[in-house]
């Protein structure tokens, strides 16, 4: 076990580790959680043609949000690197690998979310049918890319709680938090893409995934709050000149 030699957080690094965490979240959540859900319907590929259609609003605004989230993603990746790098070399890199292979399937995911807009506006030869068809197998696809950049983030959020908690940087519940947590991912992530259905475990997956959100969403504003407390409170301690 490697010996913590940082004692101190730097506090830009925190502020905006923790803005971005929190931003990651309300973009991620628009995009993965909501805009899905209005769009594609399962199964019935003609309804889901006239959702994409009728909200083109709503799916542009969703293509954004994912943008912005992998390029948000991109910089809290080297930011939590740098910060935990001197903890442990090597679990801080694990988790850097783990959400960079993440990001990269999140891009592809973003790929496979934009092709049927293409498919039903573009001529390409295909009957509307085969197009439409096409179309929500491209969505199911993309429904599926989500459990394996899961996978990803699964890991990476087992190094980086591991790492907080060899830390004197952070408080340890939320390294418990994201390190229990992050089995959430990687159980769900693995009985989505094996098919299995086994109500025990969707009940623990549930469990799980309530504890690892909020362990990620406590991580965020406690680095954003100690980062902005921590600039202040150097601001008034420093000496005033006249």
């Amino acid at each position: 076990m490697s010996t913590d030699t940082q004692t101190k957080l730097d506090l830009k690094d925190a502020r905006i580790a923790g803005a971005l965490y929190l931003t990651i979240a309300v973009c991620g959540g628009f995009s993965i959680g909501y805009v899905p859900a209005q769009i594609v319907v399962a199964g019935d590929a003609s309804s889901t043609a006239a959702n994409l259609m009728g909200q083109l609003g709503l799916f542009r605004l969703g293509v954004l949000a994912d943008s912005a989230v992998i390029l948000l993603e991109i910089a809290i990746t080297v930011i939590l690197y740098q910060m935990f790098r001197t903890t442990s070399p090597r679990l801080a890199l694990i988790a850097m690998v783990s959400r960079l292979g993440m990001i990269v399937v999140m891009a592809i995911n973003l790929l496979l979310w934009v092709m049927p807009y293409i498919l039903l506006t573009q001529p390409m030869g295909l009957d509307p049918a085969d197009s439409k068809a096409f179309a929500q197998v491209f969505f199911e696809a993309h429904a599926l890319g989500i459990y394996v950049w899961q996978l990803f983030f699964g890991a990476h959020l087992l190094a980086l709680g591991w790492v907080i908690l060899q830390s004197r940087l952070v408080p340890h519940l939320l390294g418990w938090g994201l390190f229990i947590g992050a089995f959430g991912y990687l159980i769900q992530g693995l009985v989505e893409l094996t098919f299995t259905d086994v109500a025990a475990l969707d009940i623990t997956i549930i469990g799980l995934l309530v504890i690892v959100t909020i362990a990620e969403l406590g991580f965020g504003f406690w680095l954003l709050i100690r980062g902005l407390r921590g600039t202040a409170n150097q601001s008034n301690s420093s000496p005033q000149t006249a």
